[in-house]
Parts: structure tokens; sequence; C-alpha cells
């Protein structure tokens, strides 16, 4: 694919790493008609419809963090999050599914070159899904692991050709023994256990995988990949080599948020201007103050989540393009940052919902998908906004130890 825009390669002096490319952004826009057209389609099926899939393919918006020696975009976190929150102005499960199909990618992206060339050098429109949580066997064997487990809550998992799922190897007493496996898709078998209330085209169901050899060249350590210290050899010529691993996992949970957040706003600025306002002398809610400051209220929780979001993404893609990790406040106030946007966008879809009356919570109206959506994906473990409060407060004021070894 071509691009009209070099990357910020490491060690770059460009102030700002994190522009966004409106190119590829666009075209995540143009096909929104297409997305909202297909959502219900995909809710009823609990995956996203294949039309859907096929048209984001051909537009190459599941290879956003795809390396160009592999025909990918290479892009910044900043257009990677613009271009999932516009996918979810259409649908909230298309957008969950295209940002766990993008950064379950860029895992398989940081693998030594032979597991490299295993999953993009036979195919290098390859996706992959992705599970932290480890299964539940790993037995240590020559060359390897022999893996068995199930894998929950796998987004995309159906349109995926390989898994990066946990797995616990075989360490020293005291030593984190996580890690990521890359498994191809024949090796597992779906379960459906994903029967929820929102984000229901997500295809979050269950990976199941029996006596699977995993070569050593498919496995990172989780606690290298935290410190970006990745077993790829392209660190130096690949700005998204260098990203920070925990705090992209976290933040590109919330760009399916930033969308429902502009979907609802933009309903409600298009529907209820003229509405008459019940058992009131109001004919059009745009002169009712209750509507006013409602509808200012939601418009400035999703202006404060925005803002997060770029701050968050300009302090990961500058410090990637400089090749260095951000330093763990930093990381801690991102893996705060992206709890509070979670919580700023539930409240403000809250505060439309009432806005626009008890109509909102019917099931024809888009609003109540929007609403769920938004209540299932504010419920990630990564972004819980307790638990991040408590990460960032625990790193300010330097607490004997830390919460999670998550950061």
């Amino acid at each position: 694919m071509t691009q009209t825009l070099e990357p910020t390669s490491p060690g770059s002096t460009d102030v700002d790493a994190s522009r966004p490319k409106r190119e590829v952004i666009a075209k995540a826009t143009a096909l929104v008609p297409l997305i909202r057209q297909y959502a219900e389609q995909g809710s009823a099926d609990r995956r996203v419809a294949p039309e859907v899939i096929a048209a984001l393919e051909a537009e190459g918006l599941f290879k956003l963090f795809v390396p160009r020696r592999y025909g990918g975009y290479e892009e910044n976190l900043r257009t990677a999050m613009e271009t999932i929150a516009e996918v979810a102005r259409g649908d909230g499960s298309t957008a969950w599914a295209v940002a766990l199909l993008n950064v379950c990618t860029w895992f398989g992206t940081t693998f030594s070159q032979q597991a490299q060339d295993d999953v993009f050098g036979a195919n290098p429109d390859a996706k992959c899904c992705g599970i932290f949580t480890p299964g539940s066997k790993a037995e240590r064997v020559e060359g390897g692991y022999l893996v068995s487990g199930q894998w929950p809550y796998s987004s995309g998992s159906f349109a995926a050709d390989w898994g990066t799922l946990g797995i616990a190897l075989d360490v020293p007493e005291g030593e984190d023994p996580r890690a990521l496996a890359l498994i191809p898709k024949e090796a597992w078998t779906i379960k459906p256990t994903w029967f929820v209330a929102g984000m229901k085209g997500s295809g979050s169901d269950t990976i199941v995988v029996k006596d699977h050899f995993v070569p050593d060249h498919r496995i990172q350590r989780f606690v290298d990949m935290r410190e970006a210290d990745f077993a790829t050899p392209h660190r130096s010529e690949e700005r998204n080599s260098n990203m920070a691993f925990i705090p992209v996992a976290a933040l590109i949970l919330v760009g399916a948020q930033l969308g429902l957040a502009r979907h609802a706003l933009d309903l409600t600025l298009e529907k209820l201007p003229n509405k008459m306002v019940a058992y009131t002398k109001y004919k059009a809610a745009k002169n009712s103050p209750t509507h006013q400051l409602g509808v200012a209220a939601a418009a400035t929780k999703f202006n404060l989540a925005e803002l997060l979001m770029q701050q968050a993404t300009s302090d990961i893609d500058n410090a990637a393009a400089r090749g260095e990790l951000p330093d763990l406040i930093t990381r801690g106030r991102i893996r705060n940052n992206t709890g509070i946007i979670a919580e700023l966008v539930k409240d403000g879809i809250d505060i439309l919902m009432t806005t626009n009356g008890a109509g909102s919570f019917a099931d024809a109206n888009i609003l109540n998908q929007i609403w769920r959506d938004a209540e299932i994906a504010g419920r990630h473990a990564y972004v819980t906004p307790e638990v991040g409060k408590e990460v960032y407060g625990r790193l300010l004021i330097g607490a004997d130890d830390a919460l999670t070894m998550d950061v």
C-alpha cells in the first residue's frame, strides 16, 4: 500500500510523531454507511458480517500497525485510535473487533523474524486475535511448549488467522511466568460463549486448544514485552517496534468508546433540537435550559475524553519515535486516563439518554445500542477506572509495592 507521508523513524527529531494520517482515517469514515447497514445482522449473528469484514480488509484497516515490508500501513497509535473511533460511529461491535485484531496483529509484528515470517510471510493479510490470560497447560518439551487451554473473550477470533495467547512458562520461582504464544487458527476451535447485553457482534468467544506444539521462536515473555524489549530485529528502523506494550494494549480498548460518543452526540444534535418537551411549555427542546445543559455537559465530557486520548497517543508515539519507553509515571498516567476516558464517555452517554428521553431505551432506537455497547466496553479489566487510579496514585506517591506489574 502506498502512503503520502513517511513514518517517523526511531531517533527522529520530528516534534510530533503522533500526527494522525487523515487519508487512512477517511477510509473508515467512508465505510460507516455500510457498517451501519450490517450492524443489526452482526449483533444477531454474534460476529461482524462477512461483507463488512471484506470491506475493511479491502481498505487495509486490519493492517494499521503492520510494517510496510509486509504491505501494511505502519501507522502510529493516534491514527489507529481515530480510525477505530470512526468505525465505531458505524457500529461499536465492529470497532471493537477492528481494535483487537489490529493491536493483536501488532503483537505479532514484535516477535522474532522467523515468527513474523511464519505469520505474514505466507499471508501478508494475516490477522491476529489475542488473550493475555494463560491457558491451563504449557508443558516444556524439546524445542518449545505443548499448549492446551481455553481463552475466553477472544474478540475477533472468528476472523483471525493466528492467536497471540497467554501461556505460563517453566521459569524459576519468583519470576513472572507469563508469555504470549503465536498459535495458528488450524490449532484451535471456537466455543460459543459470548452471550451478553452489548458488543454482541464482537465475536468475543472462547478459543480452545488441545496439545498444540509451539516452537520457542513463536513465544515472547510478557516481562520483555512490557519493557518494549521485543524480539523483532527491526527496532532500530521501525517506530512501532518500540511502542509501549501495556499502554497500547490498554488505550486501544477505548477507541470504540470515543466513536460511540461521537455517534450519540451526532444523533442527539440531529433529532433533539425540534423535539417537543412533554408536559412543559417548550415546543422545541432546543429552547429548554434543561436540554441545553444536558447536551453541553455530555459534549464537554466527550471533549475531555478526546483530549486525554490525544495526550496519551502523543506520549506513546513520540517516545516510540525516539526509541524510548515512557517512564513509569507516564505509563501509570496513561493507564489511569484510559479508565477516565471510558468513564467520561459512559457518563456522557448516560446524560444524553436522559436528555433524549425514555424513548432512547427502545429496542429500535440506535441510542439504546450505543448505550449498551459503551457499558460493556467500559468494563474491560484494563479499563477499570478504579484500578487505573490506584496504579497511578501508587506511582505518584511512591507506594512500597505496585498494585500490578502491568504498566
